[in-house]
């Protein structure tokens, strides 16, 4: 079953790959993609917007780490609460969770939530802050 669902979507192989050599903790800000193999909504929004995730401003403020609910690993991360749906997209800065976003509906409604967790980020960053 996972064999032709992996030959079905090339990109989640993709993805799987990078996870198995992206660190599992960070300082750094972050967007974490919690999924699960078979969820049609994960694969609308992958459809959508992740295929192209990597290429936007939003990408350079919050890297995309994909994590599989259905394979527990340690994300590295403090989370305010349990991941309980898919797809559930987690902002992270310094390793805690400051922003989520449950589920997906279209590509207009995720950039405009995700757009306030860069606005967030990029504010409270020190070289956007002179003293």
């Amino acid at each position: 079953m996972i064999a032709k669902t992996l030959k079905k979507f090339p990109i989640l192989r993709l993805f799987l790959l990078a996870a198995a050599f992206w660190p599992v903790t960070s300082d750094a800000a972050e967007l974490l993609v919690f999924g699960r193999d078979g969820c049609v909504w994960c694969q609308r929004w992958d459809r959508d917007v992740g295929s192209s995730y990597g290429k936007t401003d939003e990408a350079r403020v919050l890297p995309l780490r994909h994590v599989n609910i259905d394979r527990p690993a340690a994300s590295g991360v403090a989370l305010v609460s349990p991941v309980r749906y898919t797809p559930t997209f987690v902002v992270v800065e310094n390793g805690r969770e400051i922003g989520r976003i449950t589920g997906y509906v279209n590509d207009a409604a995720f950039w405009g939530l995700l757009g306030t967790f860069v606005s967030k980020i990029e504010t409270s960053r020190p070289e956007n802050n002179p003293s």
